[in-house]
C-alpha cells in the first residue's frame, strides 16, 4: 500500500470509528522500543507522524516525552487535540504532511510512524525524518495486527473481509507482509511483540469501520458487512467480549 492523495480527507471520514474503536499499544512495545533505539522516553522530543487521533502521541505523552503530533486530516487532529488537552507535557499538533515537515532541523530525538509510514513516500518521508533528527536520534515504525493463524475465528472474520472487499489488504491475502520500512533506513532492530486484545464486539466492529478499505465501501454494502461479521462474532462469543490475539511489528534504525 503506497502513498494516495488527499489522505486526510480518507481518515476524517472514519475520525470517529478511529479514535473509539483502534486498540492501543502494549507496555512493552515502549519498553523495546527505548531499549532498541537507545532514547529514554522521559523528556524525549518525538515528533509522532501520522498521528492520527493520538493513540500513539498520548501514549507517548504519558511517558514522559514532548510530542510533535503531525497528521494531514483535520477531523483526526482536532480529536487527538480533544484528549490531549489535559496534562504535561503538551502535545504540539500541526497540520502537514510527513513528506514534508514543518520542523527545523535537528530538533528531535525520535520520529515515530505508529500505523502510518505505508501512506507515505518512502524515500521522501525517510529524508525529512533524518534531516529532523538530532545525530543520536532514531526512526521508529510500528503496526498493530490482528494475528489472524492465531486463532481460528479470527481466521475466518479475515477471509470474510477479503471475500467482501475489494480493497482489503491483510493477513488472509497470500502476498500480505508488513510494510517494508527496514528498507527504507539502517535498521537496528526487527521485532515482533505478541499480546491480546480483549475488547468487546461492538469496538472491535468499531476498529472495522476505520480501516480505509471500509471507509471506500459505500454505507450500505459496509452496514451490510459489519453486520455479517456482528452475527458470526456473536455466535462465536455470546459473552460478547473478543480476545484477539495481536502483534506489533517494531522496526527501528537510524
Amino acid at each position: 500500500m503506497g502513498p494516495i492523495k488527499d489522505l486526510g480527507r480518507v481518515f476524517d471520514r472514519v475520525a470517529d470509528a478511529y479514535d473509539a474503536g483502534r486498540p492501543g499499544y502494549p507496555d512493552e512495545v515502549f519498553r523495546q522500543l527505548s531499549e532498541v533505539s537507545g532514547v529514554e522516553l522521559d523528556g524525549a522530543v518525538t515528533v509522532d507522524v501520522g498521528a492520527g487521533t493520538g493513540i500513539m502521541t498520548r501514549a507517548l505523552r504519558a511517558r514522559g516525552s514532548h510530542v510533535i503530533a503531525i497528521d494531514p486530516g483535520a477531523e483526526m487532529l482536532a480529536r487527538l487535540v480533544s484528549r490531549s488537552a489535559s496534562g504535561p507535557p503538551a502535545a504540539a499538533a500541526v497540520l502537514a504532511d510527513g513528506n514534508a515537515l514543518p520542523l527545523a532541523d535537528g530538533v528531535a530525538d525520535l520520529v515515530t510512524y505508529a500505523q502510518s509510514w505505508h501512506w507515505l513516500d518512502p524515500v521522501a518521508s525517510i529524508t525529512e525524518a533524518r534531516r529532523v533528527l538530532r545525530p543520536e536520534g532514531a526512526i521508529v515504525g510500528c503496526w498493530n495486527f490482528n494475528h489472524a493463524a492465531q486463532a481460528d475465528w479470527l481466521a475466518a472474520y479475515e477471509a470474510r473481509l477479503a471475500e467482501a472487499v475489494p480493497t482489503y489488504y491483510g493477513p488472509a491475502v497470500e502476498q500480505w507482509s508488513a510494510p517494508p520500512i527496514a528498507s527504507a533506513f539502517d535498521v537496528i532492530e526487527e521485532r515482533w511483540i505478541p499480546w491480546t486484545r480483549l475488547v468487546g464486539i461492538e469496538d472491535f466492529l468499531l476498529d472495522l469501520r476505520s480501516h480505509s478499505y471500509m471507509a471506500a465501501l459505500s454505507p450500505e454494502p459496509a452496514d451490510e458487512l459489519v453486520e455479517r461479521q456482528r452475527v458470526e462474532l456473536r455466535r462465536e462469543f455470546p459473552e460478547g467480549m473478543l480476545p484477539v490475539p495481536m502483534r506489533v511489528y517494531l522496526a527501528v534504525g537510524r
